[in-house]
């Protein structure tokens, strides 16, 4: 009996400092989004519904969207200066997205706002952005109700094939000097390797009442 009740209280210990181990790095990663934020503006995008269709459709929209973005403000634009253009060209770039979707075919509004979004944790390049909430560019194409497509607005890394993408040493730099230091070489740390732990408690109760 003594056995059996010292491995019921190792499997405990293991299982509770996994628990807080895992906790510890929700809580860091939160933290590290809570600080970050204020000075990053993300773009997210979301698609009239889930078909090929209207997923190639927003992809489509959101190439279109980001060129003019770009080459309106250039390569200098600060952050505020980003957010300006956004809600002072609202409405215009709403039409231009409509505008689009008619050429192709799809009779589909667009909304466009500023507002604060969920974002899961994101690779771009070599960096990783932890979950949280932070200031977005969205845009609901029809009903929003397809998968979404985000990147970050500011500093540009938004990528039109983000599989291989590498950030530009620019967009690297503003962060650094907007971020500091410290929380900048946290998100150039590169993907965190995820452990799964598969815990058979059914199986190993079993072999211990065998015993």
């Amino acid at each position: 009996m003594k056995q059996k009740r010292d491995l019921y209280l190792c499997i405990t210990c293991l299982l509770l400092a996994f628990l807080l181990t895992m906790a510890g790095q929700k809580q860091s990663e939160e933290a590290l989004a809570s600080r970050i934020a204020p000075e990053i503006l993300r773009f997210h995008v979301l698609a009239n519904s889930n078909s090929s269709k209207d997923q190639q459709l927003k992809l489509k929209v959101r190439s279109m969207l980001l060129d003019t973005i770009y080459e309106d403000l250039g390569e200098n634009a600060t952050l505020e200066e980003t957010k300006t253009y956004i809600t002072d060209h609202q409405g215009l770039m709403e039409e231009k997205a409509e505008s689009y979707m008619a050429d192709q075919g799809y009779e589909y509004p667009a909304h466009i706002e500023l507002t604060d979004c969920y974002f899961p944790t994101k690779t771009y390049g070599d960096m990783v952005f932890p979950n949280g909430m932070y200031e977005a560019v969205r845009v609901e194409i029809g009903k929003a109700e397809g998968r979404n497509w985000w990147c970050v607005l500011y500093p540009p890394l938004c990528f039109t094939d983000s599989t291989y993408a590498v950030v530009p040493d620019s967009s690297k730099h503003i962060l650094e000097e907007v971020l500091g230091e410290d929380d900048y070489l946290a998100l150039h740390k590169g993907p965190k390797v995820k452990v799964n732990l598969r815990l058979k408690f059914p199986q190993v109760i079993k072999e211990v009442l065998e015993k």
